[in-house]
């Protein structure tokens, strides 16, 4: 099979390269998948340049997540069949960009119907995410006011989402008027260019200077230090990853001073710690996908041969929305 792979780490277009390698094969508690749609992650960026909390043993296959078709059950499987449209998180070092991939059986779920290959591909990570952030950590509630960072990025595009239909107001920050553009798509009620105006007194004018209930910030850095100018009495910052490149040290005596939360998101500890509660949100996303109230922003469907040059757009920060390799 062909299958993209890093043998040594640096910038995503200079180091992931297309080989022929054999089709692996499932063992105990294995399953096969063909891959139909895989999803671009900045992990995958990170996982290029070794960068990433896990660092697979080189040459790996990038790709993190999948939507694929069950081609083969290893040992002791069941509740599957070969055939079925899957998602799936992937299993490094044997990663999504290929035209097969090996996962543990028990991080298989069904695909969602309302949904096609490339969307839901992107219906899994990154909602789960946002899932877990909003409803798991934060406890959004609805008529409170969420703000995202990114907001038209791959993680932050799936928090606007799930904000509107938890029934929060959302005020998406972006980078440009393109990014602004798809933010106003997604459902965000309020829009930030950063590159034209300060958040914070945008949050503070809407908010009638309460603030923020709630701060979705994968972006770290400036992003994080100036939502704590804006958030709530009780507001809670949640902590989903560090995409502008600086890992910040917050104050916590100005946690303290202004009664706030910082909480962390690593929802990847959820599949070993709780999965039956990974299992609960797959069933809401599906049950809100179906009722039309998220969808994945699939900005583009990306040829199999082009998976470096889109992992280096997302890493770059061009992207807008979600891009999707199609094997």
């Amino acid at each position: 099979m062909k299958a993209w792979r890093v043998h040594e780490n640096g910038e995503p277009r200079e180091v992931m390269r297309l080989d022929d390698i054999p089709t692996p094969e499932p063992g105990p508690g294995q399953v096969l998948l063909r891959v139909r749609a895989a999803n671009v992650n900045f992990p995958d960026a990170m996982l290029c340049r070794g960068e990433y909390q896990v660092r697979p043993p080189l040459p790996f296959t990038p790709g993190v997540e999948l939507c694929g078709e069950v081609a083969a059950l290893g040992d002791g499987v069941t509740g599957l069949d070969t055939g079925t449209r899957v998602i799936s998180p992937a299993a490094l070092p044997g990663g999504a960009f290929a035209e097969y991939a090996v996962v543990p059986a028990a991080g298989v779920l069904p695909a969602p119907e309302a949904l096609d290959d490339a969307e839901a591909a992107a219906l899994h990570i990154g909602y789960q995410t946002g899932w877990f952030g909003l409803h798991r950590r934060a406890g959004l509630r609805p008529g409170e006011t969420l703000l995202v960072h990114a907001a038209a990025g791959g993680v932050g595009s799936a928090a606007v989402q799930l904000g509107k239909a938890a029934g929060a107001t959302v005020i998406g920050v972006v980078g440009g008027p393109e990014k602004a553009e798809a933010a106003r798509e997604l459902g965000a009620d309020i829009v930030v260019d950063r590159h034209r105006e300060d958040f914070v007194p945008v949050v503070k004018e809407a908010t009638s200077g309460r603030g923020a209930n709630v701060v979705y910030d994968p972006v770290g850095g400036e992003a994080y230090t100036r939502s704590t100018k804006c958030v709530a009495f009780e507001g809670r910052i949640v902590v989903v990853g560090f995409a502008g490149g600086t890992i910040p040290a917050p104050g916590l005596n100005h946690a303290l001073v202004k009664n706030y939360s910082i909480l962390g998101l690593h929802w990847g500890l959820y599949n070993s710690h709780d999965p039956v509660a990974v299992g609960h949100a797959h069933d809401e996303l599906c049950r809100l996908a179906g009722e039309g109230l998220v969808r994945p922003l699939v900005s583009e469907r990306v040829p199999f041969s082009g998976a470096a040059g889109a992992v280096q757009r997302v890493a770059d920060g061009r992207s807008i929305g979600r891009l999707v390799l199609t094997p």
